[in-house]
């Protein structure tokens, strides 16, 4: 593990490499402790690159074991090999060379997960982003691409399957109970993207059959006896490869598409090229052991890896600093793939409400940085959510700006001119640039500035002009390194709506540009006059969250609530009802702490009842409208000094006074939104169940008894129904027989299943209250807890860490203080899961005085520590100087 304090690595020092890397040539001769990696590696010197200059390849606990100059051993004062670096001089001029280079890697003892390791006795690569230089000594950056042959020798019987990128190119027995298998990616890569698996595994197949009529065959490998478990994943690739082809009119381009399903991975999925490595969360369903949310979220990761091939292996990142060109991107697609195959509005919803619970947090905190950072000590920790959620929504503003037509030949142009590159958010931006001919300069903003703007707006009308006069403001606050900002370009999809409900179509805008219902908000300030409007309009603004913004418009509940009755963009009618519910329940926290009753506006309770009735809507509407914004939004409105005990105090109390009011509602769609026949995870039913168990939730607040819950427990015949009634049980009445019982029921049920206990752990680590740390800590002590393993640790702790505010942030800090000694124990074997759960603090400064205090020395205790990895130490720092 690198201790080290990290190097600061600088976008403006970049330069190329000084040589090129022309091909690469790989055998491993498999051993769980002592597997030998030789690595053939062919450069020529870069034209113009300084002619003295040595080759300094990466490496990562690496150890020399053999180098070879042109097949010939190399004199040991020609190179300096150290556990980081192999740096060899006096090479040719202009003419290629090649370099052998041995290692000897032990996968066994590789906890970090990271290069080449071994888990479950299967062999498993992950590479992105620095991983590969953890198995050999290489140039290992993304602007180094080169086509890979890579041999792989293994025990026959240990492991029957050795798989690697590209296309297959045979194998044969090699020696006594031994035999081997080469591939080959004709497409040059960098070396993040290389994957290799060995080991023993089940296999579903099946073909697709691309626009040009190719057959391509597609494998998904899981352990022996899951195979029936990833048909779900199988459909959802299936139609991600056509809805890329007829959407991006993008063809996959070699012979085969596999995908390998772990248990112990760092990350959700790998867009390896032609090999994609996933964590088995995202593969494995079916409707016994996964919800309706692990199918939709099967469907999204498996899209989103697939449409990497473009975005991301074919196309790919000129350096770390372009991460977002390829995530961001990435996500934007697979967004749109969601949106297609569902609700639309559904799903820009629930993509809206994870953006502001995790991106926004970020972008307000010490751990802010822009879509595009300037400088980092550890590329692991920009693996965020601004990289990709927020890279996302600039993607989408520049779909906006130059509308779908537009945006498709901004696509087409940077598919054709930059295929086989390493490319820059420069590059990408002006395809768009010159295929519309618009100047984004100042749209490019976005990418290089940090902060969640505010927009702050006013209107007023005049109705002897029949004008609407509408007042705009930007500000986007300081940052980490950024102090002061310039005015961003800010897409704002805007209409009108009159008495009647129907929109109102101004006859001319004057003051700002307005076109296909968006306004472009350019200045710092900026008065846009709406002319030909006969009565006074109810306006919405930031209509499908056209903008990643924070929006401050006084309307009355009246307005808000004719929008939640009448908007056309379900989306804007959703955010009409939330911004009905958040001054109810940030009033609420304030008189909860301060002891006051909790009384609820009633035209919020009755506008969001209605809805709710409303059999004009769709059923997985009326769930997310159900769904009020989370402990953690309400502590984001309310800006700081947060007490979490009140915070939830007071929205329990808006939630129970919502259940009385709407009983009889709630009680008619819980049994009506009853589905019939064997399940089936489409969006229809998924969204019957959501509103069911949305009005169960509300029952258990009114009815105030477990009956209602443990009957839907015992009744229920998907996972889906059973893990909501019991997420309602323990965390509504935790200390109810009823609960034991339950929660005892579904541990013996799905012991044996890996990805059910986690769902086990993850409602308990949410069970609010001060009695949550001590429930945590036993469960840390169940046989059923692994601490090794990420998805175990990420239930247990990282859902206690996270999604648990008033267990975690208990008043007298020892929420916090576990989490300092959890982060230290988990940092010793995998840094990269320390550095992210630590994130979960990253909020600290808007904690009320004795919480700060009690974080901020666990904080100092992580920071003292020694032998902290950069991974930690990078986090820990940023997070007490921000």
């Amino acid at each position: 593990m690198r201790t080290d304090t990290g190097q600061v690595i600088h976008l403006a020092d970049y330069r190329p490499t000084d040589f090129v890397l022309e091909r690469v040539d790989l055998t491993f001769e498999l051993d769980p402790t002592e597997t030998k990696v030789e690595a053939r590696l062919i450069f020529h010197r870069r034209p113009g690159a300084d002619m003295t200059a040595p080759i300094v390849l990466d490496g990562d606990e690496l150890t020399l074991a053999g180098l070879l100059f042109d097949q010939v051993e190399l004199d040991p004062t020609r190179y300096d090999a150290t556990p980081e670096s192999l740096t060899v001089r006096d090479l040719p001029e202009s003419a290629p060379f090649e370099l052998t280079i041995t290692t000897i890697i032990n996968p066994e003892a590789n906890t970090q997960l990271m290069g080449l390791y071994r888990t479950g006795g299967i062999y498993c690569t992950q590479c992105e982003a620095e991983g590969f230089r953890r198995i050999t000594y290489f140039p290992d950056r993304p602007d180094v691409l080169a086509p890979f042959t890579v041999n792989i020798i293994a025990d026959k019987e240990a492991n029957p399957l050795l798989l690697s990128n590209g296309n297959f190119l045979g194998g044969a027995g090699y020696g006594p109970g031994k035999h081997f298998a080469a591939w080959f990616d004709p497409h040059p890569k960098p070396s993040y993207l290389f994957a290799l698996v060995a080991g023993d595994l089940g296999v579903v197949e099946d073909t697709f059959t691309t626009m040009s009529g190719r057959d391509v065959v597609l494998k998904i490998y899981v352990e022996h006896g899951k195979e029936p478990r990833a048909a779900y994943a199988m459909d959802a690739l299936k139609r991600s490869m056509a809805w890329d082809e007829e959407r991006f009119g993008r063809e996959y381009d070699l012979d085969i598409f596999m995908i390998v399903a772990v248990s112990d991975f760092n990350m959700g999925a790998m867009e390896n090229k032609g090999l994609n490595v996933f964590n088995d969360r995202y593969i494995l369903a079916d409707p016994e052991t996964a919800t309706d949310a692990d199918y939709a979220n099967i469907e999204t990761v498996i899209a989103h890896e697939y449409f990497h091939n473009w975005t991301g292996n074919r196309i790919t990142c000129r350096d770390w600093f372009q991460l977002c060109l390829k995530e961001g991107l990435t996500v934007f697609r697979d967004q749109e793939f969601t949106s297609d195959q569902r609700s639309r509005p559904v799903k820009r919803i629930a993509d809206v409400r994870h953006l502001k619970s995790e991106q926004f947090p970020e972008d307000g905190g010490p751990l802010a940085h822009p879509v595009r950072p300037t400088t980092y000590r550890e590329i692991n920790n920009f693996y965020t959510r601004t990289v990709y959620e927020k890279g996302s929504e600039v993607t989408r503003m520049i779909a906006t700006l130059l509308g779908r037509d537009g945006f498709k030949k901004g696509m087409d142009l940077y598919f054709d001119r930059h295929d086989g590159q390493a490319v820059t958010i420069e590059d990408f931006v002006k395809c768009f640039e010159d295929a519309s001919g618009r100047d984004l300069t100042q749209f490019s903003l976005w990418y290089h500035q940090a902060g969640t703007p505010l927009v702050t707006a006013s209107g007023s009308y005049d109705p002897a002009a029949g004008s609407f006069t509408l007042s705009l403001e930007q500000m986007t606050p300081a940052t980490p390194g950024q102090p002061s900002k310039e005015p961003m370009h800010i897409p704002l999809s805007l209409a009108l709506f009159g008495e009647n409900g129907g929109k109102i179509a101004p006859s001319s805008v004057e003051g700002a540009e307005y076109a296909g219902e968006v306004l472009h908000l350019t200045g710092r300030t900026q008065t846009a006059v709406f002319h030909g409007v006969g009565s006074r309009p109810v306006v919405s603004i930031n209509r499908s969250f056209s903008a990643p913004i924070n929006l401050h418009f006084d309307q009355s509940p009246a307005d808000l609530a004719h929008l939640a009755r009448h908007e056309t963009d379900h989306f804007a009618r959703w955010q009409a009802l939330t911004d009905l519910a958040l001054p109810n329940l940030l009033k609420a926290a304030r008189d909860a702490r301060e002891g006051k009753p909790v009384v609820c506006e009633p035209t919020f309770v009755e506008t969001l009842i209605a809805a709710a009735a409303d059999e004009s809507l769709e059923p997985a509407f009326r769930a997310q409208a159900l769904a009020l914004p989370s402990e953690s939004d309400i502590a984001r409105e309310l800006g700081g000094n947060n007490d979490p005990d009140a915070i939830h105090a007071g929205r329990q109390a808006i939630l129970k006074q919502i259940a009385d009011a709407g009983k009889d509602v709630f009680a008619g769609l819980y049994a009506a939104m009853a589905t019939s026949g064997g399940f089936s995870p489409d969006a229809k039913s998924a969204g019957l169940r959501a509103l069911r168990n949305s009005a169960l939730t509300y029952l258990a607040h009114a009815e105030q008894t477990t009956a209602r819950a443990k009957a839907a427990f015992d009744a229920a015949d998907n996972m889906t129904d059973l893990s909501h009634a019991l997420t309602i049980l323990a965390h509504r009445f935790p200390d109810s027989a009823e609960t034991s019982e339950a929660l005892a029921a579904f541990r013996d049920r799905f012991a044996e299943n890996a990805l059910v206990i986690d769902k086990w752990f993850t409602i308990q680590a949410g069970i609010p209250g001060v009695e949550a740390l001590d429930r945590v800590r036993g469960l840390m002590e169940n046989p059923l807890f692994k601490r090794t393993n990420p998805n175990r640790m990420r239930a247990l702790v990282g859902t206690f860490a996270f999604a648990n505010p008033t267990g975690f942030g208990r008043a007298d800090g020892e929420g916090y203080r576990f989490l300092a000694g959890q982060i230290l124990e988990i940092d010793g074997r995998n840094p990269q899961l320390a550095a992210r759960i630590l994130t979960a603090m990253r909020s600290w400064r808007s904690l009320e005085p004795t919480r700060a205090d009690h974080a901020r020395s666990a904080l100092i205790e992580i920071e003292r520590a020694p032998d902290l990895s950069t991974d930690v130490r990078d986090i820990v720092e940023r997070t007490l100087k921000g």
